[in-house]
């Protein structure tokens, strides 16, 4: 029974600590100044790149062997984002979720309730954009049952939700539901906000590699498309 009750919270203490004390020891306090002005976070940085955290999450896997179940693994990716002292925590949680080894326990449709905590208290393209790729895979393993839900999120008042609703399926390629990606854009397409417009753009620039006709089309029913959107949108066809 797939449940986050009963779970060794050994591993998690064991992980979450390695990960904490490799961060520290990466330290550069005059990158983290910088990383932390331009993400305009209210966290603090430890002044480690992105690759660098994923780098270390991975050695960290490695050596401690992969979660042994999803209550241990959801654990674990709680612990380093709701209680992160430094925003690479929650770089090193997303990378945690995202891992290969993980894939049985990020597919299932009980994570999209993590997925959506994480986007709630997330609030920002770093970490919301991350966490699309995520919904993503639970898209793909359960599309009829994960689709409506994400035609709700992409009608929220929350635009990270509905960011991520447009973004979900980035990764899918000839799978698109390209009608629940016209949907989704249709939840923002009136939303001045420049992260909702970009989102679009970005969701439909990634469709036009696999269906440029589709996103021609889209764009041309679509007057309303801010010029952001359309740009984006049309960035690898030609004007």
């Amino acid at each position: 029974m797939d449940t986050t009750a009963g779970a060794a919270p050994d591993a998690v203490v064991a992980l979450v600590g390695t990960v904490r004390g490799g961060l520290a020891a990466r330290a550069d306090a005059v990158r983290a100044v910088g990383q932390q002005r331009y993400m305009k976070s209210v966290l603090p940085f430890h002044g480690v790149p992105v690759p660098e955290v994923r780098k270390l999450t991975r050695e960290v896997l490695r050596a401690h062997g992969p979660l042994p179940d999803r209550a241990t693994w959801e654990r674990a990716v709680r612990t380093l984002w709701d209680e992160a002292g430094f925003r690479e925590e929650r770089y090193a949680a997303l990378a945690v979720a995202r891992h290969p080894r993980h894939r049985a326990f990020a597919e299932v449709p009980a994570s999209l309730q993590l997925y959506r905590h994480l986007v709630l208290t997330g609030q920002w393209w770093d970490l919301c954009d991350e966490t699309a790729h995520l919904v993503g895979v639970v898209l793909s393993a359960r599309p009829a049952e994960i689709a409506p839900i994400l035609r709700r999120w992409s009608r929220a008042d929350d635009l990270w939700l509905r960011r991520v609703a447009i973004l979900s399926q980035l990764d899918r390629k000839e799978s698109t539901d390209a009608e629940l990606l016209a949907y989704a854009i249709e939840g923002s397409i009136d939303d001045p906000d420049f992260f909702a417009r970009k989102g679009i753009g970005w969701a439909l620039r990634q469709h036009s590699k696999t269906d440029p006709a589709w996103v021609r089309r889209f764009v041309a029913d679509h007057p309303e498309l801010s010029r952001l959107s359309v740009r984006e949108a049309l960035r690898l066809l030609g004007r």
